[in-house]
């Protein structure tokens, strides 16, 4: 699923079936996490102050917890993760005289894969969050190969912005040969730089590092939270360790069918942004007295083709060309608080200032590093963790198909993940998602209902196989992560459940948050043109 880079709504707040077998291992490397989870608990997390992380409040605390690089041979070489910490406040925001009780840590996974969740801890500032940090150990980590946790790389991150570029709607064939050839280069890399150890980065080790991680915590049952992605490996450890689960949220759920990991649920994902890119654009035009890009969803699609056309004979700055704007328009799709931004940097650009789109597209040098290591750990994880067709045939035909009604994202997701046509890594089968009934507590599932990052279908999909699951859905939305956002009835059930252990009957609904509203600098312009 193409969200290497991006974060949930929880991150956007602080920011504004067959069982796999490991070769050489026993079914799913239990016998390994058993001995591994164990060595964890002895030890524990040593927590201090975060010294690599600079600019952090004092509250945060930094610790490592060591696991296999293969659980199939748990003393073998150990990899260390990256773990962040800031402990129960104790404190209720509406009653400063009663002291909260303690109820353990909440674990937090932003998705990817490839995210860093080490500054999660810090969402306990936020006010939607602060009923939750009063009650929870927040704690943060960066998964295997992710930032500080055996950090993973296939190219050399000074290479790795290249832009301008060009994002062609229907590519011709020498642009898919290029692509083709520099999908096969990337895969190389991969092999090159990592070595043997490429196979090991998967969804059954981060699921298994969580149970590690549980340990390591002094948690007999673990309370997570994933979101995207994470929910994911999270579906994989409830189905796994079921006894070792407290609570579980999955925020905007992804497919879990072994059918759809990864090749499929991508398709989905490029048909699903279509309908997202609708959503913008409509929006865009009942705002047309502010942004003048089009009083319909077409009208604004061509300002959108305008800007391509002329990026394209003319990038912004000399950084920002079509490939850039797609990927910044794309944001948008993901999150509605990023409408105003892009609706403004477009019409400014098309009025003579190219100033907003360069702010928002042009590639953050400084950032290359981090940017280039997301996407080897985001590749690494999906071509490791499933087949993917090996014929660049298959690709072209089914999404030349699916462009012809869904071209906003399509050729843009396959470049993502072609590498995995020529991975040199053994693949995995997927794991069968599915608990039976009393195998598992109560969990909670939270979706948007036109989440295009993650299809609604794949929470339904998830909702069926975690059997006493609750599915709660945000109607008529699509932000991607709802959880501790700006829905006061998603918080509700949020809350409830993670503090009281409450749930709804099986299924419930909320009404959609309100629509965004155009940036206030925006509507003084607009001010200003009707005054003169």
């Amino acid at each position: 699923m193409r969200a290497a880079v991006l974060y949930s709504a929880t991150g956007a707040l602080l920011l504004t079936t067959l069982s796999a077998v490991p070769a050489g291992g026993t079914p799913n490397g239990v016998p390994g996490v058993v001995i591994a989870a164990e060595r964890a608990a002895a030890e524990g997390i040593d927590f201090g102050t975060c010294t690599d992380v600079p600019d952090l409040p004092g509250s945060m605390e930094c610790g490592k917890v060591g696991v296999p690089l293969d659980y199939a041979r748990p003393n073998g070489k150990q990899i260390e993760l990256a773990v962040s910490r800031v402990r129960a406040t104790h404190r209720d925001p509406h009653n400063s005289k009663r002291r909260v009780p303690r109820q353990g840590s909440l674990v937090f996974n932003p998705g990817g894969p490839g995210a860093s969740g080490l500054y999660f801890p810090l969402i306990g500032m936020v006010p939607e969050w602060k009923r939750i940090g009063a009650a929870y150990d927040l704690v943060g980590y960066d998964p295997r190969g992710v930032g500080r946790s055996a950090p993973l790389s296939c190219e050399d991150p000074r290479t790795f912005f290249k832009g301008p570029a060009p994002a062609p709607t229907h590519p011709s064939e020498t642009y898919k040969r290029e692509r083709v050839a520099r999908a096969k280069a990337y895969a190389r890399g991969c092999a090159q730089r990592a070595g043997d150890a490429l196979r090991h980065y998967n969804s059954l080790n981060n699921a298994r590092d969580l149970d590690v991680l549980r340990a390591a915590l002094g948690e007999d049952g673990l309370t997570f939270m994933g979101a995207s992605y994470g929910t994911y490996f999270g579906a994989l450890y409830a189905t796994l360790f079921p006894s070792h689960v407290r609570r579980m949220v999955f925020d905007a759920a992804v497919n879990p069918d072994p059918a759809q990991i990864w090749y499929r649920n991508n398709l989905d994902q490029s048909a699903a942004f279509e309908s997202r890119w609708e959503d913008f654009r409509e929006w865009v035009a009942k705002h047309d007295r502010v942004y003048r890009l089009g009083r319909t969803s077409q009208a604004v699609l061509r300002s959108y083709e305008r800007a391509q056309a002329k990026l394209a004979a003319e990038p912004a700055g000399g950084k920002v060309g079509p490939a850039q704007l797609q990927g910044t328009f794309l944001q948008a799709g993901y999150y509605d608080d990023y409408w105003p931004s892009r609706a403004e940097a477009l019409s400014a650009y098309l009025r003579g200032d190219p100033k907003p789109l360069i702010a928002l597209a042009a590639p953050p040098r400084e950032a290359a590093a981090e940017a280039e290591n997301a996407n080897a750990v985001y590749t690494a994880v999906e071509c490791n963790d499933g087949p993917w067709p090996t014929d660049f045939r298959v690709w072209d035909r089914d999404n030349t198909r699916l462009a012809r009604v869904a071209p906003f994202e399509t050729w843009d997701n396959v470049w993502a993940n072609l590498p995995c046509a020529y991975w040199q890594a053994p693949r995995q089968q997927p794991l069968d998602v599915r608990t039976g009934p009393g195998e598992l507590p109560p969990t909670l599932i939270l979706a948007a209902e036109r989440d295009a990052a993650a299809p609604y279908d794949g929470a339904l999909e998830m909702h069926r196989r975690l059997t006493g699951s609750v599915l709660v859905t945000e109607r008529d939305a699509g932000t991607h992560g709802i959880a501790g956002g700006p829905n006061p009835c998603v918080n509700g059930h949020l809350e409830a459940y993670l503090l009281e252990g409450r749930l709804p009957v099986r299924r419930a609904a909320c009404a959609p948050h309100p629509e965004p509203r155009p940036a206030d600098r925006a509507e003084k312009t607009a001010v200003a043109r009707q005054a003169r």
